[in-house]
């Protein structure tokens, strides 16, 4: 089987700019884009070459059930990062047999694990 990477992932939310600052807070840099015609909505490259986008919510149908996964240098800090950036501890920081991990939700629920 061929090797396989996402390389991109679209969220949708109520408010673009609230989700702005929370993913903002891992050192996320968002740019405002657009294709063509389309809605304006928020662009940040990640490393690896994947993009996360995030879309206004047509109607307030926002993303449901959505994890992401992050691996970042410190679990603790970039709890703490979120939690300012709007986020609520879903997971409290803990070891485990694949590293010390946590999960927060961002603003529209969405969980975001982070592991170092």
């Amino acid at each position: 089987m061929p090797d396989v990477s996402l390389s991109l992932l679209v969220l949708r939310s109520p408010d673009i700019e609230r989700a702005r600052s929370f993913y903002a807070a891992l050192g996320l840099k968002f740019q405002n884009h657009r294709h063509g015609s389309g809605p304006e909505h928020l662009s940040a490259s990640l490393h690896g070459g994947g993009v996360l986008e995030i879309y206004p919510a047509p109607g307030g149908v926002q993303s449901q059930g959505i994890r992401l996964g992050f691996r970042v240098e410190s679990v603790d800090l970039a709890v703490e990062a979120l939690v300012r950036g709007g986020g609520s501890i879903a997971s409290a920081v803990h070891d485990s047999e694949w590293g010390r991990r946590a999960v927060v939700a961002d603003p529209d629920g969405n969980k975001v694990e982070l592991s170092q």
